[in-house]
């Protein structure tokens, strides 16, 4: 009977630990099984952020070919602009040189002879106070003598240089101011100005 006891006794133990071995290895194929799909949704997470970080460095390197083209541009348009500026600046100063009394004169009386009408309507002319003064005092005369028309001489502070001319008591008028004639001037200039600037750019 002890005999049998023992024998059940030690049945059980090897039960036991053969149960505990199993065990063991369940648990030890367990662990390797989750920790492989650890490690694989880890490679797959590494992947996914390696590509979500090259595509945003693409994106990031096109916004900023965008960002420098788009500076590029405005550049180039903001140099553009002051040299036209400028342009306009150095030019008016220039006809402001050039519109002497002597020489408002002499344009005065060629653009009347040219557009003033047959029923010789009074000339109206519009000018800096300084001009008008002295075009009073030497020069009204001689174009009333060659226009044979009235001549009638308006101030304004608006006027730097130059003058406007109305033949319609000043319904409508020509306007040779500095203004209108260095527009005019610079205007013709600047095609040969972009090309100058086309050429610089792309040299």
């Amino acid at each position: 009977m002890a005999e049998d006891i023992k024998g059940l006794i030690e049945k059980i133990q090897r039960e036991g630990i053969q149960a505990a071995e199993n065990k063991a290895r369940q648990i030890e194929e367990d662990a390797h099984k989750a920790s492989d799909e650890i490690v694989l949704r880890a490679k797959k997470e590494a992947q996914r952020l390696i590509s979500e970080t090259k595509d945003e460095i693409v994106r990031m390197h096109e916004k900023e070919k965008a960002l420098l083209g788009q500076a590029g541009r405005d550049t180039l348009l903001a140099l553009k602009k002051e040299i036209n500026d400028t342009l306009l600046r150095i030019v008016t100063s220039s006809v402001r040189e050039a519109l002497s009394p002597e020489a408002l004169y002499r344009l005065i009386l060629e653009i009347a002879k040219k557009y003033s009408s047959s029923e010789k309507e009074e000339i109206l002319l519009v000018m800096k106070k300084q001009d008008l003064e002295d075009i009073e005092k030497n020069f009204l005369n001689k174009l009333k003598n060659e226009l044979k028309t009235g001549i009638h001489l308006k101030s304004s502070q608006d006027i730097l240089a130059g003058f406007t001319i109305s033949f319609d008591n000043g319904r409508s008028c020509f306007d040779f101011t500095d203004r209108a004639l260095a527009e005019f001037i610079a205007g013709s200039l600047k095609p040969k100005l972009a090309e100058i600037l086309k050429d610089a750019t792309t040299s």
